[in-house]
């Protein structure tokens, strides 16, 4: 495994995490040994994410960096956006997404490199978007204060929720039942089935990052040293640890079948790995740590092997679609809660890269929160989510209606 870390120094780090044989009596420990430095950016990095091959990073500098773990070398650029890269996030091996200050999202083919759809997603930055685990859905929040639903499968928005203020983080439990929505030092979590708030946990300091545990255990880092887990069934804080000397800037978790373990990166310079027990109320142990010695601001892991199951989507999920669609009428909810977009016609075909989507303006209709849940629970249980399918049952339409035509001749 290799851990990886941007900074404001506009580097990319690597070090290979090497697992030592546990003496009798002794606690276990790795050694991380630093494997290379990658300087492509011109400006600070914002965004890292890994997938089998490959690491990207987003920076101020408005591009994204590929770089191939198998072969240590650039692997080239993606320029499209028009401002910071904010988050990047892969789904499976074949596509990444990526949002930006420029209120674009961008989905990628992670084969070709390159853009599918560009969406003009929010009419301010877009801050953090994450992908349910099925790939058929994903959430962003917003600089425009909403909370928005994409249906993947047919590259098109799903719903906006107006949540009245800036939420920086969203991110979907490993099972995609529940989701958590952050602003500053509150974090707000949703249910699935009821799309309202079942809960809200407050941290003591603005924070930085969360990563899901289990499906109900949730770890929270902020602008401290303290790292905290908290269960968001009962929104109890079940233990904190001191991981730092200065804020947590970022946490990532992983499972190989030894160990669950939780990695910290901080503006102390310092890369840390905790092995998680099973009760979550004992503290962690250290497992290894690295001083990179530079401001640290994002963090990933990459595994050689397929050892994290829950990065491993299902294999009927692993291309979810995107295709072009044609602006059409919405609805949305009279006191502004809550809009679900209509449905619209979409145009089988990608996007090539340099071309941007047009963001959809709702009219005003009735949208209730029971139909918004009836509408994800179908998009999530709908069969057949390939490109090739979508393409397939468009041109039968279409030969169907010809057909018509030449009977009424």
């Amino acid at each position: 495994m290799e851990l990886v870390a941007g900074c404001y120094e506009q580097v990319l780090f690597g070090f290979a995490v090497h697992p030592e044989p546990k003496a009798s009596g002794d606690h276990e420990k790795w050694t991380p040994v630093a494997d290379f430095t990658h300087h492509a950016h011109t400006a600070s990095l914002s965004a890292v994410a890994v997938n089998s091959r490959f690491v990207v990073t987003g920076s101020k500098d408005e591009t994204i960096h590929i770089y191939d773990m198998k072969k240590k070398i650039d692997h080239g650029a993606l320029v499209h956006h028009n401002g910071t890269i904010t988050c990047l996030k892969f789904y499976g091996n074949r596509h990444l997404i990526s949002g930006a200050e420029d209120g674009l999202i961008c989905v990628w083919d992670a084969k070709k490199w390159e853009c599918l759809k560009s969406i003009k997603a929010h009419k301010g930055h877009v801050t953090s978007l994450s992908i349910h685990p099925s790939g058929k859905l994903a959430l962003s929040v917003g600089t425009d204060k909403t909370l928005r639903t994409w249906n993947l499968v047919e590259g098109r928005s799903a719903f906006i929720k107006n949540i009245k203020q800036n939420a920086h983080i969203v991110e979907w439990s490993p099972r995609g039942e529940r989701y958590v929505v952050v602003i500053l030092n509150k974090i707000d979590v949703y249910q699935l089935d009821t799309a309202s708030v079942s809960g809200t946990i407050t941290n003591g300091k603005r924070i930085s990052s969360v990563t899901f545990l289990s499906e109900s255990v949730l770890a929270v880092a902020g602008d401290e040293e303290v790292v905290r887990v908290f269960d968001c069934d009962s929104l109890v804080c079940l233990s904190e640890f001191k991981a730092h000397e200065n804020r947590v800037k970022d946490l990532f978790s992983f499972e190989t079948p030894e160990h669950h373990v939780i990695v910290t990166a901080s503006s102390d310079g310092f890369i840390k790995m905790w092995k998680l027990h099973e009760d979550k109320k004992v503290s962690p142990c250290l497992l290894c740590e690295v001083n990179t010695n530079a401001r640290l601001t994002c963090l990933g892991v990459w595994l050689d092997r397929a050892t994290d199951t829950r990065e491993s989507p299902p294999p009927d999920a692993e291309t979810p679609p995107v295709s072009k669609e044609e602006p059409s009428k919405s609805n949305k909810k009279e006191s502004g809660d809550e809009v679900q977009e209509g449905e619209r016609q979409s145009k089988p075909g990608t996007k090539k890269c340099g071309s941007t989507g047009n963001g959809d303006k709702p009219a005003k209709g009735n949208s209730l929160v029971s139909a918004k849940k009836r509408k994800m629970v179908e998009m999530l249980g709908k069969k057949g989510n390939s490109l090739v399918t979508a393409k397939k049952r468009k041109m039968v339409e279409m030969l169907g209606k010809k057909k018509r035509k030449k009977k009424k001749m």
